[in-house]
C-alpha cells in the first residue's frame, strides 16, 4: 500500500508534532458465538495484529493514547498489540467505536488533549475508510485517496499528520501520509 518504505513513513511522520494512527482490526472469523459483536480474530488475524504492533513499535509510531471499540476482534487486535507498546499508552474502550460509526471517530478526535500527540483510533469498516477520507486534505497522496474508495483491509492503517493538535482538526485538515497494513511490515 505504501510507495515508500515503512521507515521513510515513520521518518516523515515524527516531523510532525501530532499523528493519528487510523486502524481497522485484524482479519477476524466470519461469524461469532453471540453474533457480530463476538467475532474472534482468525489465526492470520493474529499474526497480522502482531505484526502492526511489532512495525509501530519499531518505527517509533508508539500512541500516547488508544481508543478501542468494544468488539471482540477489535480488542484481541489491541491485545496482540500492546506488548510491543511497553507502559506508554493509555487506554480507552469505546461502545460507540462499534455502535456510532463516523460520529464516535471525530468525538475521539475531540476529546483528545494537548498532550496527547499521537493518538490510535481501532475500530471497523466502513468507518475507518470514511473517516480517513473525510480528515485527508487536498495535499494527500492522491492514489492512497483512491485506495480508501476500495475500503481499508484488515490490520491496515491510515496515518495522518498535522501541525495542530488533534481536539482542533476538522474535515480535510490533516496530511494522509500514507495506507499501509501488514504485508508492508
Amino acid at each position: 500500500m505504501v510507495s515508500e518504505t515503512l521507515e521513510q513513513v515513520g521518518q516523515e511522520a515524527q516531523r510532525y508534532p501530532y499523528t493519528l494512527l487510523l486502524m481497522r482490526h485484524a482479519q477476524a472469523e466470519s461469524v461469532g458465538a453471540e453474533g457480530d459483536r463476538s467475532r474472534p480474530l482468525s489465526l492470520l488475524g493474529r499474526q497480522q495484529a502482531s505484526r502492526m504492533g511489532r512495525a509501530l513499535t519499531q518505527e517509533r509510531l508508539i500512541p500516547d493514547r488508544i481508543a478501542c471499540s468494544g468488539a471482540l476482534r477489535t480488542r484481541q487486535t489491541l491485545e496482540r498489540m500492546l506488548p510491543d507498546f511497553g507502559d506508554g499508552p493509555s487506554v480507552d474502550y469505546r461502545e460507540s467505536l462499534y455502535s456510532s460509526g463516523l460520529q464516535a471517530v471525530w468525538d475521539e478526535l475531540g476529546q483528545t488533549k494537548a498532550d496527547e500527540h499521537r493518538l490510535l483510533i481501532l475500530t471497523h469498516e466502513p468507518t475507518v475508510s470514511a473517516g480517513a477520507q473525510l480528515l485527508a486534505d487536498t495535499e494527500s497522496a492522491e492514489s492512497s485517496l483512491l485506495q480508501l474508495d476500495l475500503g481499508m483491509s484488515p490490520a491496515s492503517i491510515a496515518l495522518f499528520a498535522s501541525s495542530e493538535p488533534i481536539a482542533a482538526w476538522t474535515p480535510h485538515s490533516a496530511r494522509l501520509l500514507a495506507l499501509f497494513g501488514p504485508r508492508d511490515c
